[in-house]
């Protein structure tokens, strides 16, 4: 079993058992980081069975620290450190459940940068969430489609694929000038509808209706059919009840 179809079939076995993360962060290339890793701006959770979702953002940090607006870049320390020490806080009980992410893969944007910043600015070991439970989605979505189910940026293709950008989604440009400018919220905005976006491929594809561009073979029948499992279901039906009207008929001609 290949590992887009063994990650399907447990969400959809055990969907409670999935959360879905993405997070923003200070442009790499910016400026102002220096020789400094990127500052973390926000991290949205969702839990995939209920849709709740949670965030840890730098202004509604600072709005609980009581740092006014005017004030946040001079307290940046205090804000990302407080930031990243809550969502550990809320995934430590959480760690051996499966996070759902969309290529965090290192230390320059992954759960190893996360847990860097939270190393540097608290001087503590984070509660890391194991690489076995971690899912990348891109990846997985390669393997069930194909490396071309979408053009790159992949994740913006996708969504003009099967409809529109969503709203609120900035790209990595977009979030940079964002953070240039100070609008968290904007970020953040664009962090949730990510997670929102990445709910919602999950489902699409367990019911065959994700639209993607790839030629692969199982890619070429989620477009044959609307949905593989009620098409599968429904031509079943009609082969029964043809089998049913075959038998019925015959019946009827050795009776007379």
């Amino acid at each position: 079993m290949g590992k887009a179809a063994e990650f399907f079939k447990k969400i959809e076995k055990h969907p409670d058992r999935f959360y879905l993360i993405h997070y923003s962060s200070q442009s790499l290339f910016d400026a102002g980081a220096g020789a400094h890793s990127p500052r973390i701006t926000s991290i949205v959770v969702r839990h995939y069975s209920t849709g709740q979702t949670v965030s840890f953002a730098t202004h509604t940090t600072a709005e609980q620290l009581g740092i006014a607006p005017e004030d946040v870049e001079a307290r940046y320390d205090d804000i990302e450190r407080e930031m990243l020490t809550r969502f550990y806080d809320f995934a430590r009980d959480r760690r051996e459940k499966h996070w759902v992410h969309w290529n965090m893969r290192n230390v320059t944007f992954g759960f190893e940068h996360l847990e860097h910043r939270y190393r540097v600015l608290t001087g503590k070991e984070p509660p890391s969430i194991p690489v076995e439970v971690r899912a990348n989605l891109n990846d997985i979505l390669k393997d069930r489609y194909g490396w071309d189910y979408a053009k790159d940026p992949k994740m913006a293709s996708l969504m003009e694929l099967n409809g529109e950008r969503v709203q609120g989604f900035l790209s990595g440009k977009e979030e940079s000038d964002a953070f240039a400018t100070k609008d968290f919220i904007r970020m953040n905005t664009s962090t949730i509808a990510k997670v929102g976006f990445f709910s919602f491929v999950i489902s699409s594809s367990l019911n065959g209706k994700l639209i993607t561009s790839g030629k692969g073979f199982l890619n070429f029948l989620d477009r044959l059919l609307e949905s593989r499992k009620s098409r599968v279901l429904a031509a079943l039906a009609a082969a029964v009840g043809l089998l049913v009207g075959v038998i019925q008929l015959a019946l009827w001609i050795n009776a007379t």
